[in-house]
């Protein structure tokens, strides 16, 4: 036993020991353990001290948690309870919103489908080409995905109404005008509601994409472009003026319309011969027409002359009677046949040209319209039918050449049938003068 305590003590101490010197006997030993001893006493209990201090201000932390977990539950319940009162409230408040919003959401509706139609009618109208940048509004109402406001109906109803009024004005103004080479300049322009905008005797388009006014490339006719003129020279008082109620679709179609030179074009070769030999035949019956009248009024004047006038028909066959008045009635009346026969093919001279011209018109026609037609035929057989401005050419040409044979055969024939009434009224004139000179020559050879 007293060989064991020496050898723990020497383990205890060993860390100790190894750093100090070793004792002198077991006196210093048992001094040194002694205050090792209450060395490692008093610090355990400082030790201990302190972990007594921690756990206290741990236990203290945590009543303070608990509590502050307390109260947050506290106020979870509370928040929990206000969320479900809210959400009743909002669901009650959701419902009377949609029973109010109901008309509201069809009037949404009507006004975005009447926002997006005035639209379109403002970016197409003349009276854009005036005031620009009225469709902002429109545009903006067409695609708003709210609730318009009552300024924006407001504004909308106020934009109607002023393309209404604006319908109803002819106003002037300076704008730039792009003529049909492409040259930009300024000129006045007078627009006629929202039908027509003209420029002196020129008619322009709008062009919505470029907000520009160019000169149609081709002008409507002549009656137009003169009520056009009148409006541009006109200050004050009532002038007429052609509208367009399409705004430009009637327009437009009535400047694609052939004019005369290109419909006789579309009549072809065919076409060109009828009016050759339409204007032929209107010549030649002119001319006979001119030679009769001239012949009329000599063997009128003739008629009231007792004196022979070769000059004219019946001059020459008074003449024929006073060379051989003292021949015998069968003798001058051979005569005076001879001298009616000789001018009758004068005054009758190229009536049955007119005639001919007028039978062979119709005919050309007919042809014209058969050419027309194996052209339209070729047509279907190369392309087939999906396409009828490829049948337009031939179907034209069928019905141009039919027009023009009836165009010139109607007046020649009218032309004919007075040339030769004429003529045949002056053949009888000589014929009854003929007759009457016979029956006096007749008459004073039996009383002598």
């Amino acid at each position: 036993m007293n060989t064991l305590l020496p050898a723990i003590a020497v383990l205890l101490l060993a860390g100790n020991v190894a750093a100090q010197d070793a004792p002198a006997d077991f006196d210093q030993l048992l001094d040194l353990v002694r205050s090792d001893a209450a060395a490692r006493s008093t610090e355990n209990a400082a030790r201990e001290q302190r972990f007594v201090a921690s756990r206290d201000e741990q236990q203290t932390l945590f009543n303070e948690v608990r509590a502050e977990l307390d109260r947050e539950n506290a106020r979870s319940e509370q928040l929990k309870q206000q969320f479900d009162a809210n959400e009743l409230e909002l669901g009650e408040s959701t419902e009377t919103l949609r029973v109010r919003v109901g008309n509201m959401g069809e009037l949404f509706g009507v006004v975005r489908q009447v926002a997006g139609d005035t639209k379109g009618i403002i970016d197409t109208s003349l009276v854009s080409a005036e005031l620009p940048g009225r469709s902002e509004l429109a545009n903006r109402l067409a695609q708003a995905r709210g609730l318009p406001s009552i300024q924006d109906l407001i504004d909308l109803y106020v934009l109607l109404l002023e393309e209404m009024v604006e319908s109803g004005r002819v106003a002037r103004f300076d704008a730039e005008v792009i003529g049909a080479e492409g040259r930009a300049s300024m000129e006045e322009v007078v627009r006629v509601g929202v039908f027509n905008i003209i420029s002196g005797d020129r008619f322009l388009q709008y062009i919505p994409e470029s907000t520009s006014l160019q000169t149609l490339a081709r002008q409507p006719a002549g009656r137009y472009r003169s009520l056009a003129a009148g409006v541009s020279a006109a200050t004050v008082g009532t002038v007429p003026m052609a509208i367009d109620p399409s705004r430009g679709a009637i327009l437009g179609l009535l400047i694609q319309a052939p004019s005369l030179t290109e419909r006789i074009q579309q009549g072809g070769l065919v076409g060109y011969v009828i009016i050759v030999l339409g204007l032929l035949g209107v010549f030649v019956a002119l001319e006979r027409l001119f030679s009769l009248g001239l012949a009329s009024r000599g063997i009128k004047a003739q008629l009231k002359s007792a004196t022979a006038d070769r000059g004219n028909a019946l001059g020459r066959i008074l003449a024929v009677y006073e060379s051989n008045h003292s021949a015998d009635h069968e003798t001058l009346e051979r005569k005076l046949d001879e001298a009616i026969l000789r001018e009758a093919p004068v005054l009758e001279r190229w009536q049955g040209w007119i005639k001919v011209l007028a039978a062979v018109a119709p005919l050309l026609g007919l042809l014209g319209t058969v050419v027309g037609m194996i052209r339209t035929f070729q047509a279907i057989t190369l392309f087939g039918t999906g396409d009828p401005k490829l049948m337009a050419g031939g179907i034209s040409q069928a019905l141009v050449t039919t027009v023009l044979g009836l165009v010139v055969a109607i007046p020649l024939v009218l032309l004919h049938s007075l040339v030769v009434s004429r003529s045949r009224t002056l053949v009888e004139i000589l014929e009854e003068q003929s007759a009457g000179i016979i029956a006096r020559h007749s008459g004073g050879a039996g009383r002598t």
